[in-house]
């Protein structure tokens, strides 16, 4: 085996010919090695505070033990902090203990998993019984499609929906369209439009690495056309999108008419699981005794009120979103100024486009040696070339915070002569 590191990525040790798994296990420590040796290594540091828009980092040999401003939690709101959202989960576990004790089939189904139930299809303008509930938002997609599409069906999927979905789709034919390419996406359809029993598209509304938004209308209007059912997995747009925070499809005008919503509480409504909301009820009950991950999983713990306070807090407290907006396009403009790529992002995901893995790894050192944060990411999960510096913004982040990240990234474009973006002239 011989793998350059500096140009390989944590994709390179997934399975390598020949090696079983202590050998593949010793490769891919030597590979962290490296990441460690060049204080690359921005993947599970130890924080010692909550999320929020500062953070706390323990030392651990060239990371320094203090505070960093953080641009790696999706709290788009910040509630995971909120007073009322606290207290909450407080009171639920007082009532209700710390677990549920059992699945929710065999006697772990309580009246405040219901209750989220209820808020969340009321939430999303659907009657009672449109929903159900996870204990992560990755089982939310991959054990609810793993369920739901078999052999004979296809899955038809814009390439840069998230790895969940990759594992839901396993059990079933897979159609991948390029990128929001809804001319690819209608050949795909038109030839599957007889062959196969069910045909579900499957998109975000906000993709997780470029935060740009899904053409939703002509991927709604398309889907039907040919005989479709639509899954929008809208985990980073709920909250943040939208008159009143309902995400993408509040955005596009288009929420009552998808057929299956999915989506996170570790996002927005600041806690743990995930939630799926159908059209069609029956395809909830079917899921509550259908989907193994469900059936045969431990039910979501009182914690899980949180939740209920903060679908309720997004309609009671809309500055929010408000001040998040106002943080994201200060931060945006700061970063084009500066003459950086960010691409075609219309959310709270910023990223800052690099392209070269190593050059990449060394813009995410020298902004936590500068104190800030951040996630560099690179292959897998965005393509060969693409590496980049991925932030999100929160409600929460100060001018203060902006700034300083600001002036680190002119210090490090000014260092190693980042790409340039062009600024289209008016």
């Amino acid at each position: 085996m011989n793998i350059d590191f500096t140009k390989a990525s944590f994709k390179d040790f997934e399975n390598i010919p020949d090696l079983d798994i202590y050998q593949r296990a010793s490769a891919h420590e030597g590979y962290l090695n490296y990441l460690r040796d060049n204080e690359f290594m921005n993947y599970r540091l130890l924080a010692t505070s909550g999320c929020g828009p500062e953070i706390g980092l323990e030392e651990d040999g060239y990371i320094k033990r203090g505070d960093y401003i953080s641009f790696v939690c999706n709290d788009y709101l910040g509630f995971t902090q909120h007073p009322e959202i606290k207290k909450a989960v407080i009171n639920g576990i007082e009532k209700y203990g710390t677990g549920a004790g059992a699945s929710p089939l065999i006697g772990g189904y309580m009246d405040y998993h219901q209750e989220l139930e209820d808020k969340i299809s009321a939430f999303f303008k659907r009657p009672k019984g449109s929903s159900i509930v996870y204990t992560t938002g990755y089982t939310s997609n991959s054990a609810s499609l793993l369920c739901l599409l078999k052999k004979e069906d296809i899955a038809i999927v814009d390439m840069a929906v998230h790895a969940s979905v990759y594992e839901g789709i396993a059990g079933t034919t897979v159609k991948r369209f390029l990128h929001n390419n809804t001319e690819a996406l209608e050949r795909i359809l038109a030839s599957s439009q007889h062959t196969y029993r069910t045909k579900m598209v499957i998109i975000d509304g906000v993709y997780s690495q470029d935060g740009d938004v899904a053409k939703l209308k002509e991927i709604l209007e398309l889907t039907k056309k040919y005989g479709g059912v639509l899954l929008v997995d809208d985990a980073h747009g709920i909250g943040v999108l939208g008159e009143t925070g309902r995400g993408a499809m509040e955005y596009h005008d288009v929420l009552d008419q998808v057929d299956i919503i999915t989506g996170t509480f570790s996002k927005t409504f600041a806690n743990v699981g995930g939630y799926l909301v159908a059209n069609n009820p029956d395809l909830i009950s079917y899921l509550q005794f259908q989907s193994r991950q469900y059936a045969f999983s431990a039910a979501a713990t009182p914690a899980i009120v949180g939740v209920t306070r903060a679908i309720e807090l997004i309609d009671e407290e809309p500055q929010w979103q408000k001040q998040l907006w106002n943080n994201v396009e200060y931060y945006k403009k700061g970063l084009l100024d500066i003459g950086l790529e960010i691409g075609a992002t219309d959310s709270a995901i910023i990223p800052v486009k690099i392209g070269d893995v190593y050059v990449n790894s060394q813009v995410g050192k020298l902004l936590l040696e500068n104190g800030v944060y951040t996630n560099p990411i690179m292959y897998p999960a965005v393509s060969l070339k693409d590496s980049r510096i991925r932030m999100s913004l929160m409600a929460t982040h100060t001018k203060e915070h902006l700034d300083k990240a600001l002036n680190v990234f002119e210090y490090i474009n000014n260092k190693l002569q980042l790409k340039k973006h062009e600024q289209t002239v008016v």
